[in-house]
């Protein structure tokens, strides 16, 4: 399918449970997926493992969100095999530029090291894909998002997929029919990327996600 997916058309897919890939990055073709078996990531159920809660910690990262978001989007795409063509990366833009695409931004200095985006709708956000240039910084990225999501309200996390790496961070994967009664939950209630006030240290992210309270305040 080429040339007939717009912005708008893209996030009514995302509300019917399904969302588009490319062969590859050569490929103009986009196509739409449906597993029979979704990948998530319960919000209440995210493995912070010591030695990640120690990077966090200590890394002196420096965290942001959405202030790269092509950043992010080219770094997701910059390996040799992506579904991240030229129309999906257009489409994606759009989303960011109407405020239904985020991202979360690792740097090391000046140097953008890793990160994680995706599309919120309701109280749902669909991962799309996460990058990492040093140890363990797509996973502080996802860290991060995730403690994001659950001080905004999100009751959904969506990771389309479920491989080893998410595995390892809590994903599950469920039914698209248990997918698509927990979505249809989600949309309906409201959640904020930007909830008021928001800007955790470092500490309050690790203890969080740890099971320790969710302090939301201290400079990132």
């Amino acid at each position: 399918m080429t040339g007939a997916i717009t912005a708008e058309l893209l996030l009514r897919a995302y509300a019917m449970g399904i969302f588009p890939m490319a062969e590859g990055r050569a490929d103009p073709t986009i196509h739409w997926i449906d597993p029979r078996h979704r990948g998530i990531l319960p919000l209440d159920g995210f493995h912070l493992s010591r030695s990640l809660a120690r990077r966090i910690r200590r890394s002196g990262w420096h965290v942001t969100a959405d202030r790269d978001f092509a950043g992010v989007l080219d770094g997701c795409a910059d390996r040799p095999e992506t579904w991240i063509n030229a129309p999906i990366r257009a489409l994606y833009l759009t989303l960011f530029d109407t405020g239904f695409a985020h991202s979360v931004e690792i740097r090391d200095g000046e140097t953008l090291i890793g990160g994680v985006y995706g599309v919120s709708l309701g109280a749902a956000f669909f991962g799309e894909s996460m990058f990492s240039r040093r140890t363990d910084a797509s996973k502080a990225a996802l860290a991060w998002l995730v403690h994001r999501l659950r001080a905004g309200g999100f009751t959904l996390f969506d990771t389309q997929f479920l491989t080893p790496h998410l595995a390892s961070l809590g994903g599950i994967e469920i039914p698209r029919a248990e997918y698509r009664r927990r979505l249809a939950a989600a949309l309906d209630r409201p959640a904020r990327f930007d909830p008021p006030g928001y800007s955790p240290s470092a500490g309050a992210v690790v203890s969080s996600l740890s099971g320790g309270s969710s302090a939301a305040s201290g400079g990132v």
